[in-house]
């Protein structure tokens, strides 16, 4: 495996789920497949599970890590071609990428959505401009998209704490007071769609997804309907994907939080959510914190997802 960036790039779900709980059950037993090879790690954003996660991962198989923040470790870079340079950006992404490459064997980038162009977004220019010009194979640690390494490690926790073969996963949009990108949902559909789970996505009128992410989901606008029966819910805020309001805050209506009355709608459900979370916005704290809370098991595994990658993709070299 040469790039990661989004289900179809892992293969077979059983083989990689099979791989995980290997590396799960010890973490080292490929310590020296990364000996003398270095993980370059690139943030445009910020990060806290996906910065400490994917070094520990890179670090666990025997690899050396470089972490380099874009915008406070590095000259301001400027992304767009045909540009005259004569405001702040003194150096170019077309140059940048293949000098990193020089440093490293493998290239981790974070770049989320800019709410600029969903031109620009959604045909993913800056980790596509990577995987063009750096020489070296590439993962996504979220991208404007997509965000695989959470879903690969949300797929990981539904697999170990699923009380049926074919669980209930309902998806829900949740408030919040900023615009948030699309990323973790239109991963999350995406992933939930490569299984046999049910699967449903609800939200308010006006948050449709990309119909390419939502596939062969049920959608359902009424929220406590959808919640009905599920086994597991992962709330998740989005900002709206149609045109004209692409990127912009639509609703805060905090009937969508997840509360306890809410989740009494389901079949006892796990909450799940990929953290940060504003809570008593998207979760109220009493769901956050019951036992069927999943959200540090889903944190903790997203060591474990990017180890699979890394491995896969030291193996390839």
């Amino acid at each position: 495996m040469r790039y990661f960036t989004n289900v179809h790039d892992l293969g077979d779900l059983k083989s990689a789920l099979a791989e995980a709980f290997e590396i799960k059950k010890d973490r080292y037993k490929y310590e020296t497949l990364g000996k003398h090879k270095t993980c370059l790690l690139i943030f445009f954003n910020n990060s806290l599970r996906t910065r400490l996660s994917t070094q520990k991962a890179a670090r666990n198989l025997g690899m050396d890590v470089i972490v380099l923040d874009v915008n406070q470790g590095a000259w301001k870079l400027e992304t767009e071609r045909g540009v005259i340079m004569d405001g702040d950006k003194p150096e170019h992404l077309l140059e940048a990428i293949p000098v990193m490459g020089c440093y490293c064997d493998v290239i981790g980038v974070r770049s989320f959505a800019r709410f600029e162009s969903k031109k620009d977004d959604y045909e993913e220019k800056i980790l596509n401009q990577f995987i063009q010009y750096s020489g070296r194979p590439v993962f996504s640690m979220e991208a404007a998209t997509r965000h695989p390494l959470q879903s690969f490690a949300d797929l990981i926790t539904i697999e170990e704490n699923k009380r049926v073969e074919r669980p209930k996963i309902v998806m829900t949009w949740a408030p919040h007071p900023r615009a948030l990108p699309q990323a973790v949902p239109n991963s999350f559909a995406e992933w939930m769609n490569a299984t046999g789970y049910e699967f449903v996505i609800t939200h308010p009128k006006g948050y449709e997804l990309d119909p390419r992410f939502v596939g062969n989901a049920v959608v359902e606008y009424d929220q406590d309907k959808a919640l009905e029966g599920a086994d597991f819910v992962y709330a998740k805020n989005w900002a709206a994907y149609t045109d004209p309001n692409y990127g912009k805050v639509i609703s805060t209506d905090r009937s969508w939080t997840v509360t306890t009355e809410k989740m009494a709608l389901t079949n006892n459900a796990f909450f799940m959510h990929c953290l940060p979370v504003r809570r008593n916005m998207i979760v109220s704290d009493d769901v956050i914190e019951a036992p069927t809370s999943l959200v540090i098991p889903e944190a903790a595994n997203r060591e474990i997802s990017a180890q699979v990658v890394l491995k896969r993709i030291l193996e390839s070299l």
